[in-house]
C-alpha cells in the first residue's frame, strides 16, 4: 500500500502533472522541460527526482543531458495514469505546454557544446 500512496502523492502537484503530460508521447530531455515550463533546472530536477522515487518515470543519461520517460506501471496504476494524463490534456495550460514543446529547440551551445549541425557544416 505504501507504493500506491507514494504514486498518488507524486501526482498531487501541478508541476509534476505537467512534466508527466510532456513525457506522455515519449522520452524528453530536461532542457526541453525547462524551456516549456519556463523554470530553472534545479526545480525541474527536484520534481523529476520525486517522480523517479515514486517509480513513475525513468532516466537515461546521454553525455551531459538527462532524458526522462514514463515508466511502465502495473495494469491498475497504468490505467489510472493514462486516465489522469488524458484529463490533463483538456486543460489550457497543458495544451499551451504542448505548443511550446513543439516550438522549442534544444540548444547545446548554451552549455558549451557544438550542435551536430555545426559539425556537418565544418566538414563541407
Amino acid at each position: 500500500m505504501k507504493e500506491m500512496a507514494l504514486f498518488f502523492a507524486a501526482l498531487a502537484d501541478s508541476t509534476r502533472l505537467r512534466l508527466l503530460h510532456l513525457m506522455r508521447d515519449g522520452e524528453i530531455c530536461v532542457c526541453f522541460l525547462q524551456g516549456v515550463l519556463k523554470t530553472n533546472q534545479p526545480k525541474i530536477s527536484r520534481h523529476l527526482a520525486y517522480l523517479r522515487n515514486a517509480g513513475i518515470v525513468e532516466a537515461r543519461r546521454e553525455g551531459k543531458w538527462m532524458h526522462y520517460s514514463l515508466k511502465k506501471q502495473n495494469r491498475e496504476l497504468q490505467r489510472i495514469l493514462d486516465e489522469i494524463l488524458g484529463q490533463i490534456s483538456k486543460y489550457p495550460e497543458a495544451r499551451q505546454d504542448v505548443k511550446r514543446l513543439q516550438a522549442i529547440q534544444c540548444c547545446p551551445a548554451r552549455y558549451g557544446f557544438s550542435s551536430p549541425f555545426e559539425e556537418v557544416e565544418k566538414g563541407d
